[in-house]
């Protein structure tokens, strides 16, 4: 419990109605937790752009209020396509648990497995016995056609920056990076599994058209 309120008081965010930057003011709180789990505040507060209320928590976890109130509804993120194989999804979704958690660094590690999973399940495997480098196997993905210059780049940096998250160095991963992170991963597995096959499937589409309206002129001579 806290005896200091916090109504009145505004924290700097991205609204999850009008997604623009704003001042949300805190309206109401409610104190909980201290027993089994770390103690928590909810706040209910309104974007200073929309005036849309939503809901954030913040958590004590011995040294005080984190200060990074988190926003738990309404949710942030969309539902992956189902064009994207369970597995990744899967991986992807833990990678954006950690990041609800405030796990920065291990939001950039499970990026970087989401990516890993990315190589596999496009047919980039290891050679031998031993396993293929995460920067050769994007290479291959980039010679073989299936991502062009730009998704490489996105790719090599999500590698670069799931490194830093893998190894200790002294260095956290921030929030911002994380949060970028993420978006490029989702991007890249739009691009791989929704937006490629969509393309195929209209360009199939506008040949059998073509070729329908060739046929027709034809038998029209």
């Amino acid at each position: 419990m806290s005896d200091a309120t916090r109504v009145g008081m505004t924290h700097p965010l991205m609204c999850p109605h009008c997604e623009k930057p704003t001042l949300a003011r805190i309206t109401s709180e409610a104190y909980g937790g201290g027993h089994i789990e770390p103690p928590y505040v909810l706040e209910l507060a309104v974007c200073g752009v929309c005036a849309d209320p939503f809901l954030m928590v913040e958590e004590d976890f011995g040294q005080g209020w984190d200060g990074e109130p988190g926003v738990i509804w309404p949710k942030q993120q969309r539902a992956l396509s189902p064009k994207v194989p369970q597995a990744l999804r899967r991986e992807h979704e833990e990678a954006r648990q950690c990041f609800s958690s405030k796990a920065y660094t291990a939001t950039a590690v499970m990026v970087r497995r989401t990516l890993e999973g990315v190589c596999i399940d496009q047919g980039i495997s290891s050679a031998g016995s031993r396993p293929k480098p995460l920067f050769k196997m994007l290479e291959q993905m980039k010679d073989d056609g299936k991502i062009d210059g730009r998704l490489f780049e996105w790719a090599q940096e999500l590698r670069v920056l799931g490194n830093q998250g893998a190894h200790f160095t002294g260095t956290s991963v921030s929030r911002e990076d994380a949060a970028d992170g993420l978006a490029l991963a989702e991007a890249l597995l739009d691009y791989l599994y929704v937006l490629s096959a969509q393309f195929d499937a209209f360009k199939a589409r506008r040949a059998t058209a073509e070729q329908n309206s060739t046929d027709e002129d034809e038998s029209k001579d």
